[in-house]
């Protein structure tokens, strides 16, 4: 239930009050303020990056967007405004107008709207608002608190990730832990469902410090964790329905939440996750670890490709960015036993500044957010608003990799070289796990070389099946094929994919 409202008072007199700091001259890829895409390595023969000029006077720190039913691009700011930007899917986008449509709330970290009544919700850090222009004076005169009910206690770190609706029409709210290490208010290192009546419903425990939420093809929950303290390195977590997703230190908040069941056990530190998953059913490891420094190390935004071939042959797999790397990685996840596991693959770099927030728009292009005050980021700049185009050019990829009884089928973009696939010594795998500990991330441990015994190719020679001995149960496995080619001599634009294996496949009986 909607427990308090302001009105246009105070937001009118927010929103005339002086502007906000200029911002940092652009530098030479915005070309004075024109809009350009930027060109970083060989992935920009595919992808094109398109920085949108934004005005000298708006710092746009971007924290969460969505696409309105009109077409406006509606972005939250961590500095708490929400601005409404038109013409940015143009190609050039030279005519972008943008108008501050909210402002006053509290670090924005998920924005979404409702056609159901008309209002655009916003995660703040305490809650989540909605609000809506009910007059049709180009701003948000109604600002009302949706769901409060968690706890805030002004740590810098209390941040707050919201989704998109769900099927049932639930948001979903991502608690970042106090200073990221403690939980020093209600729910702090918890998921909430939002209902639509703006009751919150305690979901999963043990979270650490997401950096972003979003659904895959199923409309499965997934959130994107950071390392640190009982996460060896950055992950791609399904928020199943009452699961414990790894950090114990919120754990005390199951007494405030009967729906969840009795306290899930504490983990023992020093251990493997996969290990302790199997004393405690509730404890769920992640679907795919993004392994630390290699292909990020802040994992962020979360979208499904859901273009129907718009954005390229990856349809239906998952897109994450990456604060720190300023890049966007793919995955590929595969159910074995019920839960889930699959293959991350890097996909782009050279974005502006450190992402947070990405959407996809209705021609299949990505929107791409990024901020990287007070985190820093390999994008050199404060902040950024870009999209990401498919150019209609296919890259020579591994698509994808699933594990089998006794090894893994790899699916690749485009016919392969029959000779390079067919040799099992041009498949490069091993292995690796992270501590599961108390301390902060982990090194890389447990390592091993897997035997690649056979390479069976398709004949379609799209696939190939390959044969393992050394599989490992709770690892990572590292694969590299710099030495295959497609059929007509092309090298693989990313020669390395990442498996993370929880359950083997077992063989189908006969």
């Amino acid at each position: 239930m909607v427990k308090k409202l302001f009105t246009g008072a105070i937001a009118l007199a927010m929103l005339s009050a002086a502007p906000l700091p200029a911002a940092p001259k652009p530098d030479a890829r915005t070309q004075g303020g024109k809009a350009m895409r930027a060109d970083h390595g060989p992935e920009s023969e595919y992808y094109d990056i398109i920085q949108i000029p934004i005005p000298d006077d708006v710092v746009l720190e971007c924290g969460g967007l969505e696409i309105l039913p009109d077409g406006r691009v509606a972005v939250g700011t961590r500095r708490g405004d929400i601005y409404f930007v038109e013409g940015m899917m143009q190609d050039p986008p030279t005519n972008v107008k943008f108008t501050k449509w909210a402002t006053g709330l509290h670090e924005i970290l998920g924005v979404s709207y409702n056609k159901k009544d008309g209002y655009l919700y916003a995660v703040q850090r305490g809650e989540v608002t909605r609000l809506k222009d009910s007059d049709n004076r180009g701003h948000a005169n109604l600002y009302e608190t949706f769901c409060d009910d968690w706890g805030i206690s002004g740590d810098y770190h209390e941040y707050a990730f919201m989704s998109k609706f769900d099927k049932e029409g639930n948001l979903w709210v991502t608690l970042t832990l106090t200073g990221s290490f403690t939980s020093d208010a209600e729910f702090r290192g918890w998921c909430l469902r939002i209902t639509p009546e703006g009751k919150a419903i305690p979901t999963c425990s043990g979270l650490r410090s997401p950096g972003g939420i979003g659904f895959n093809y199923d409309g499965e929950v997934f959130y994107a964790e950071n390392q640190g303290p009982w996460n060896g390195a950055d992950a791609l977590r399904h928020l199943e329905i009452g699961s414990f997703q790894g950090h114990p230190i919120g754990n005390k908040w199951y007494s405030i939440a009967p729906n969840m069941g009795p306290r899930v056990p504490e983990p023992k530190s020093g251990s493997r996750i996969y290990v302790e998953a199997e004393k405690d059913p509730k404890l769920v490891p992640p679907a795919i670890i993004q392994p630390y420094g290699k292909l990020g190390q802040s994992q962020s935004g979360i979208v499904c490709d859901m273009s129907d071939g718009k954005f390229g042959p990856f349809n239906h797999q998952i897109l994450s960015g990456d604060q720190h790397h300023s890049n966007i990685a793919r995955y590929s996840l595969q159910k074995v036993n019920g839960h889930d596991q699959g293959v991350c693959i890097p996909f782009r770099e050279g974005f502006g500044s450190g992402i947070i927030p990405i959407i996809q728009a209705s021609d299949g292009s990505l929107i791409v957010g990024g901020t990287n005050r007070g985190w820093g980021s390999a994008g050199p700049k404060p902040y950024a608003l870009e999209r990401l185009v498919w150019n209609g050019k296919v890259p020579f990829e591994i698509y994808d990799m699933k594990l089998t009884p006794d090894g893994f089928d790899l699916t690749f973009t485009e016919p392969l070289d029959t000779a390079a696939a067919s040799n099992p010594k041009n498949y490069d795998l091993k292995t690796f796990r992270y501590i599961y500990q108390e301390s902060y991330g982990s090194p890389e441990v447990d390592q091993t070389t897997c035997t690649v015994k056979s390479a069976q190719v398709s004949e379609d020679r799209k696939k190939v099946h390959i044969e393992v001995d050394g599989l490992q149960k709770g690892a990572i496995h590292e694969l590299h094929v710099p030495n295959l080619r497609s059929a007509d001599n092309k090298a693989p634009l990313h020669s390395v994919a990442y498996y993370s294996l929880w359950n083997f496949v077992e063989p189908e009986k006969k």
